[in-house]
């Protein structure tokens, strides 16, 4: 059991902490939210951003949406912000009154794996990383706590000059 939880539980002590879980890296993102509105990398330089990578038919995705709610509005949005990005394959229309129903307002776009792959792989949902100000990654985590135990990583982050 200490074998299969350790390599789940460590990128969380790590954020909580201010460990990376790996050696930073600025991915390429280039997405359209279902909004409509564009964002990149570029767009997103000088904020936080928490990166959550997530599916309709996840349940443990379901569980930690109203985390990811409440912590989008939790600093100003020119400092942090909250992308929810879906890797669901079926109508867009679905994601959307999926969203509407549990009362999602961060931006959130489907994705497909070329975003995954520029963000260095996804083994599973939810996975929430986390970007500092440039962009690059600092924390990534596996699991519906991701908000709970990210929230350290992201007040050390915006504070940072």
């Amino acid at each position: 059991m200490l074998l299969w939880s350790a390599p789940r539980l460590l990128p969380h002590l790590g954020a909580i902490v201010g460990v990376a879980s790996r050696a930073p890296m600025r991915p390429v993102l280039s997405i359209i939210t279902r909004d409509g509105r564009a964002i990149t990398t570029d767009s997103l330089e000088g904020r936080v951003v928490l990166l959550n990578v997530w599916a309709t038919w996840c349940f443990p995705c379901r569980a930690e949406m109203p985390a990811m709610q409440q912590l989008s509005g939790a600093y100003p949005a020119n400092a942090f912000t909250v992308i929810g990005l879906s890797v669901d394959q079926g109508p867009p229309s679905d994601v959307d009154a999926f969203l509407r129903k549990r009362g999602i307002t961060y931006p959130v776009a489907i994705i497909d794996r070329s975003t995954i792959d520029a963000l260095g792989g996804v083994r599973g949902y939810p996975t929430s990383i986390l970007l500092d100000k440039h962009g690059k990654i600092r924390h990534v985590v596996l699991g519906p706590i991701g908000a709970v135990t990210l929230r350290p990583a992201i007040a050390r982050l915006v504070g940072e000059r």
